[in-house]
């Protein structure tokens, strides 16, 4: 009986550390309102009515001409149809919505856009009802020379403002079968008119003076850069676009079809799918808002004057950072393990801006999680993809300010469960030594590898705080 008592009490003891090695887990999107979407607090009475106004047109729908919805330029070919589908949480101006928010839970909205408003559209296998919104790239065109670029989910093609279009999907089934098609999930705008007033200097000292810390741990780091001006570019998964205002100008044209001052040309502008003249979007010489008294006259605000593209970059130029959640014991001690394993080398926890001609917002230290800087991700992450300086398996460090409230992690969306995302910056998980890590996150993933189960939730917890 006793040697039975012995047994049964060393397979307890064992069960209950096998337990406690698997208890940590992610405890998913915070609830709560979101931290997220308003105007800088410091800004003034006229910069905070600019950002209100700003924000409605962030929320424009666009139909093909107009005549549907406000908004005119959709197509031939798109992925949504508004700016604030796709950067919806846990607001406006966010990443993208899904059924498991606490905040606003939604169906990926991209499933009902196939058909909407008469298009005859296939919904692609991975736009899911449950899953991220998404953009598809092929990696190789068909004679295999590199593409990298977007290919639209949906067409114009049989919707009521579109008549005579014919334009089919691409064959998504045929490229995925070939092992062709790569994802990218929106990225949260919060909080962007900080980094885009940092000054290259301040992001090339921050990124010096890691260099000895990051070496131990086999991380490198370099900028993407402009190919006109060789200044430093941040925006975009790869850090491809130079500023918000280009970061807006690409994605209207490329996610809506819309052309505009800086995109002036249709993608996908075959004969019978082009309904307007070109560009669709442009600087506005009579006032554009038909809720104004002085609509349709040379009078108007300057969001009522400008074009789409700039009210999108003020908006996000405006807008407040994040607010992360109150600290914990939990939550310091985890802040405490991300400096300590080495998660900070690359996501920085803080970062001075510059000058602002907008009130309050110059000289101002944020806390956005990110060097800004390209980094070697490996086998695993490698998109296959090069965009400007950054190669196949490099990415821009993602921000981490407002990851508490996010659905979708990786720059494909493919988990939900941050403990997962974290563990898939290791490509190889034996990295021989500090300078053949097929990551450069190799080494800081086994440091992680190393805490304890309450570390690791302790770490977990400090993440969901932002």
């Amino acid at each position: 009986m006793k040697k039975w008592n012995a047994v049964s009490v060393a397979l307890l003891l064992t069960l209950s550390i096998s337990m406690g090695a698997r208890a940590q887990q992610d405890p998913g999107p915070r609830p709560g309102p979101a931290a997220a979407g308003g105007p800088y607090p410091t800004l003034n009475a006229n910069e905070q009515a600019f950002f209100s106004q700003v924000f409605l047109r962030f929320q424009e729908v666009d139909s093909v001409s107009g005549t549907i919805e406000q908004g005119k330029g959709l197509g031939p070919t798109f992925n949504g149809n508004s700016c604030a589908m796709c950067h919806a949480q846990p607001f406006f101006g966010g990443t993208s919505p899904g059924l498991t928010s606490p905040q606003n839970p939604i169906a990926n909205p991209q499933v009902a856009l196939a058909t909407l408003d008469g298009a005859t559209n296939t919904v692609p296998s991975f736009i899911t009802t449950n899953g991220p919104v998404r953009e598809a790239r092929f990696i190789r065109n068909a004679n295999g020379s590199p593409d990298g670029g977007v290919h639209g989910l949906y067409t114009i093609a049989g919707r009521s403002d579109a008549p005579g279009c014919t334009l089919g999907q691409p064959d998504f089934a045929h490229e995925l079968g070939v092992n062709n098609v790569i994802f990218r999930i929106p990225t949260p705008v919060f909080g962007l008119g900080l980094v885009e007033n940092t000054p290259d200097a301040t992001l090339q000292a921050n990124l010096a003076a890691t260099k000895s810390a990051r070496s131990k741990l086999g991380i490198g780091g370099s900028f993407n850069t402009s190919g006109n001006d060789g200044t430093i570019t941040r925006f975009g998964w790869k850090a491809q676009n130079k500023s918000l205002l280009v970061f807006a100008g690409e994605a209207y044209n490329v996610e809506q079809g819309a052309t505009t001052e800086l995109f002036p040309n249709k993608r996908s502008g075959v004969s019978g799918c082009v309904f307007n003249g070109l560009p669709e979007d442009a600087s506005n010489m009579l006032n554009s808002n038909p809720q104004s008294p002085n609509y349709n006259t040379p009078i108007g605000t300057v969001s009522e004057m400008s074009s789409d593209v700039v009210n999108f970059a003020v908006f996000m130029r405006l807008s407040a950072p994040p607010t992360p959640a109150p600290p914990t014991p939990s939550t310091a001690n985890g802040s405490n393990l991300f400096n300590s394993i080495g998660c900070a080398l690359c996501h920085s926890p803080s970062l001075t801006a510059g000058a602002s001609p907008y009130t309050g917002m110059g000289g101002v230290t944020y806390q956005p999680y990110s060097d800004f800087a390209l980094h070697h991700m490996g086998s695993g992450l490698a998109d296959g993809i090069s965009q400007g300086a950054a190669g196949p398996d490099q990415f821009r460090t993602a921000p981490l300010w407002g990851v508490g409230q996010r659905l979708f992690f990786l720059h494909d969306g493919r988990t939900s469960d941050l403990l997962q995302a974290i563990k898939d910056h290791s490509a190889s998980g034996n990295c021989r030594d500090h300078r053949n890590c097929d990551s450069e996150a190799d080494a800081v993933i086994r440091n992680f590898k190393g805490l304890s189960s309450t570390q690791v939730q302790d770490l977990l917890n400090f993440l969901r705080s932002l």
